[in-house]
């Protein structure tokens, strides 16, 4: 049934002409010697270019020739070869582009959709919160703008609003973030679940100042209040308020996801374009298990990201919250010949085998940087 893999290639495409590399995305393109053809994605950070580098100078030449139903196998070998490079960063999120694309070969070469080959879906329609980012410097207005824009449109299942702001800037406006959570609960009303995600930026102190407000509206979780790589800060905060406290999405090995849970957090948000692709998310999703806590992927890709992660969601026993859709752009559509958006607040799996993503290889040609 498996051949061996015949070449392997990682690139940046440019969805929009001019547009910063920043803003582009990194593909992986694997093939078999049969012609079996799967695709992957990489870690966007930077444009995702140290990652794309590392794969065509460092894991192609590792990889073509070997069977790629050995992909956790393939994987373990490149990352203890490229293990002082890291391990954490470009070259995770390197391997986990190049795990992606070999679970779509392998879903093809057996004519499953990945979710069989994971053991079988849970449900195959997931619910989806909208990701609203840019807030750290609009006024409450705008913000409230953009919060009813996406909630109109896409009937999301709950609503997180994120500051993505400057994280050299402490608890740069307490006042104004609680303002801006309190006018979006106001908007939507004391149902709908909402969350909140400070993207680093506060002090202890100041994270504690804001979970109280954030406590006292109902809002469901505080993603990464404090900075990331303050694990015991992170598990200070979150043991002393109620409101469930994430982190995890900069989390990038099993063994730093373990660390954050120790530290006392008791949701975590690993990354599949970070964190080993498939291979590496059902690794956390048996962590999180084990201990406990709960599993919600942190996810911003619009195309083969997002869809792998639908598949590991898929299985995942105990959902307790709604996958992540961040980008509502769809600047990456005209890459596929069916789109993968939502549809009534739910994002839907096909039978289809892989990823069950039909590529326009024109396309991917014409905007390859």
């Amino acid at each position: 049934m498996s051949d061996t893999i015949k070449s392997a290639e990682a690139f940046q495409l440019a969805w929009k002409p001019g547009s910063s590399r920043l803003a582009n995305s990194g593909w992986v393109r694997v093939e078999t010697e049969g012609g079996t053809i799967g695709y992957g994605e990489v870690s966007p950070m930077l444009g995702g270019e140290h990652s794309i580098d590392i794969i065509n100078r460092y894991i192609a030449p590792m990889i073509v020739g070997a069977d790629p139903l050995d992909h956790a196998v393939l994987y373990d070998r490149a990352l203890h070869r490229l293990v002082k490079l890291g391990p954490e960063g470009a070259v995770t999120g390197a391997l986990a582009g190049v795990d992606i694309a070999l679970w779509d070969i392998k879903g093809k070469l057996l004519g499953e959709p990945i979710y069989k080959l994971l053991g079988g879906a849970w449900r195959t329609e997931l619910p989806f919160y909208s990701s609203i980012g840019g807030n750290q410097d609009t006024t409450v207005e705008e913000t409230l703008a953009r919060v009813e824009r996406r909630w109109r449109n896409e009937q999301p299942s709950a609503i997180k609003i994120r500051l993505d702001g400057d994280r050299t800037r402490q608890d740069h406006d307490l006042p104004g973030d609680i303002a801006k959570v309190k006018a979006v609960r106001a908007l939507v009303g004391p149902d709908l679940p909402l969350a909140f995600d400070a993207n680093n930026q506060y002090s202890i102190s100041g994270a504690m100042r804001v979970g109280r407000v954030l406590e006292d509206l109902g809002y469901a979780w505080f993603e990464e209040p404090v900075q990331h790589y303050h694990v015991h800060a992170m598990g200070e905060v979150a043991q002393r308020l109620s409101i469930t406290v994430s982190a995890g999405e900069q989390t990038y090995t099993t063994q730093a996801l373990v660390d954050l849970i120790r530290s006392g957090v008791r949701m975590v948000q690993p990354d599949i374009v970070k964190m080993g692709g498939i291979t590496g998310l059902m690794q956390c999703a048996a962590i999180c298990f084990a201990h406990g806590v709960e599993f919600v992927p942190h996810q911003t890709q619009p195309g083969i990201g997002h869809m792998a992660n639908l598949h590991v969601l898929s299985t995942v026993m105990h959902m307790t919250k709604p996958a992540e859709y961040a980008d509502d752009t769809g600047r990456t559509d005209i890459a596929f010949t069916h789109p993968i958006g939502p549809e009534n607040g739910r994002f839907r799996l096909t039978s289809r085998p892989g990823l069950g993503l039909d590529i326009n290889e024109d396309e991917i040609a014409r905007r390859r940087v």
